[in-house]
């Protein structure tokens, strides 16, 4: 078939790389322009520079205008595949192809709609996360369904851990998909968009953490901040410190959130929790930080003594 991309960042890149690899014949890849903000510059592989690369053409915007609807035309593919596009598509273009165009989502719909899906899985507990190919229609990310492939969520992985396994799948879920559209054999399966959950877009704000979650809930977080994502932060003596990597504790710790408690292990206790002053929670063991300056510690280094309190602001 003939296949115009859209693609951006690694998801892009690997996309790509498949279809190139394939008999597919990409006639043309739209690419955003690369960008400074944070969740943008990072799994940053260029999707332009390999399309230049196998002497593809390229169409770099922001977001869709007429010059691209005109030079559709022109390309006549039978089929768009999207990945990590970042902007809405118009009917004018996502149902331009004769075989629409199929769009590659990084969780399993109809669960963790719209953005940073991943993320937003490790930190809410989803048992699972994978990847889903879909068909695009005028909603973000609630198209029928072609296929899906999941991926496990462990209890010691990080973010970082799960886009890599997820970004492995896109050859399997991709060709999948096209081989299914290209024979005929495609069964395109509605969501059942009650079950949609729909995430917004994170901010390195969003990594503040807040001490009255519980001790699970934190280690998650922390997990979903891996490098190279902002990662989760407090401040102490009006310093902000970066948590880098914690656990849960062994024992049951009562008090105020924030508290800068005790000694466990190899790691330094801090309280948290729902009514921590009943003495029900676990706290969360820190165990490394990471300076403004950059300077990574082992958390009893940075914390000599308990005592005193982690907080949201400086």
């Amino acid at each position: 078939m003939r296949v115009v991309l859209f693609g951006f960042q690694t998801w892009g890149h690997k996309t790509l790389e498949t279809l190139v690899k394939s008999h597919h014949d990409v006639v043309a890849v739209v690419t955003h322009p690369v960008s400074g903000q944070a969740y943008e510059s990072i799994w940053s592989d260029s999707v332009e520079d390999l399309a230049r690369d196998h002497s593809i053409e390229v169409h770099v915007a922001k977001r869709p205008d007429e010059a691209l609807v005109d030079r559709l035309r022109q390309w006549a593919p039978d089929i768009i595949v999207a990945n990590n596009w970042r902007t809405w598509l118009p009917p004018e273009i996502f149902a331009m192809p004769r075989y629409g165009t199929v769009n590659l989502h990084d969780s399993l719909l109809p669960a963790f709609t719209g953005f940073s899906p991943v993320i937003w899985a490790l930190i809410s507990g989803a048992a699972e996360t994978g990847l889903t190919a879909h068909r695009m229609d005028g909603e973000l990310d609630t198209g029928d369904v072609i296929t899906q492939r999941s991926v496990p969520i462990g209890p010691t992985d990080t973010s970082t851990d799960l886009v890599e396994a997820t970004i492995e799948l896109i050859p399997e879920v991709l060709l999948d998909a096209l081989e299914r559209i290209e024979t005929g054999t495609a069964t395109w399966t509605p969501q059942d968009l009650s079950k949609r959950t729909f995430f917004h877009k994170r901010h390195e704000s969003d990594s503040c953490i807040d001490w009255t979650w519980c001790a699970e809930d934190l280690d998650r977080l922390v997990r979903a901040m891996s490098d190279p994502y902002p990662n989760a932060y407090t401040f102490h003596k009006g310093q902000r410190i970066r948590i880098i990597a914690a656990h849960v504790s062994d024992g049951i710790y009562g008090g105020t959130p924030g508290r800068i408690f005790i000694k466990e292990g190899t790691g330094m206790v801090i309280v948290c929790g729902p009514d921590a002053h009943r003495g029900t929670n676990h706290g969360l063991v820190i165990d490394r930080v990471r300076t403004d300056g950059g300077d990574d510690l082992d958390a009893l280094d940075h914390f000599v003594t308990g005592g005193g309190y982690l907080t949201p602001t400086a």
